[in-house]
């Protein structure tokens, strides 16, 4: 019987399936790893999810997000999935995807490069703007993320508004009004600890603490039960 797989780590200049080129490991996970490659046939970068065999019994994780992917592919916030493959790897057959290359910096980088790795509240309120409204094509598909944090979000552009991508989403069972929620929860979360977290939240004005709602969950939902409704929300604030 084959060992399981914790780490595949392969290295610059791997082969996959004679189509891909690894280029540098992106990211690890619970349920697998991502690369950066590049297609021998048009030297055009992709990213590529690895998934470990044990957390992809009979390609169910695989087969999930592709679907998910696919149902979800208008939606300009998501990364696009393009396509499947295979290959055997110490005696397991292992799937992975290939989606599109994006550019930029994760969220986390990103705030490296602001004074105090803190936005100002016209900075934040911006970049959550920009998350509620792509999050909403999700969200009115009834569907979600399910895992938005830092590390999942990449900003393309910076100026007078963001642009983003999100990637990377995460499997809580079919799509429920509950993890939509979780969805909006998150969001708040991310515009709070770019405002510098606990630490600066006494000192912020009352638009943020309206949005805030002190990370109370059941605040949060009262006034947001899905992105949109967090959109129009921000449209409509009065920063006075």
């Amino acid at each position: 019987m084959a060992r399981s797989i914790e780490t595949f780590d392969f290295p610059e200049g791997f082969i996959l399936s004679r189509k891909y080129r690894v280029i540098r490991k992106v990211g690890e996970g619970w349920e697998g790893e991502v690369y950066i490659v590049e297609e021998l046939f048009t030297n055009i970068e992709r990213a590529a999810k690895i998934f470990f065999p044990h957390r992809n019994q009979n390609n169910r994780t695989a087969k999930f997000y592709a679907k998910k992917l696919h149902k979800l592919r208008t939606c300009s916030v998501l990364v696009q999935y393009l396509t499947q493959e295979r290959i055997y790897y110490r005696g397991h057959e292992i799937t992975y995807l290939i989606s599109e290359f994006v550019e930029g910096k994760t969220l986390d980088s990103f705030l490296e490069t602001f004074p105090g790795k803190r936005m100002s509240p016209f900075q934040a309120v911006h970049l959550l703007y920009a998350l509620a409204r792509g999050l909403e094509e999700v969200h009115r598909l009834k569907e979600y993320h399910g895992d938005l944090h830092y590390e999942n979000i990449m900003v393309q552009r910076y100026g007078l508004a963001f642009e983003l991508k999100v990637f990377d989403m995460f499997r809580w069972g079919s799509a429920s009004p509950e993890n939509i929620r979780d969805d909006v929860c998150n969001l708040i979360r991310i515009f709070y600890d770019c405002l510098g977290g606990s630490r600066f939240y006494p000192r912020q004005p009352e638009v943020v603490k309206d949005i805030c709602c002190g990370l109370k969950r059941s605040l949060i939902l009262k006034k947001f039960r899905n992105a949109g409704e967090l959109r129009l929300y921000l449209e409509k604030m009065n920063w006075n």
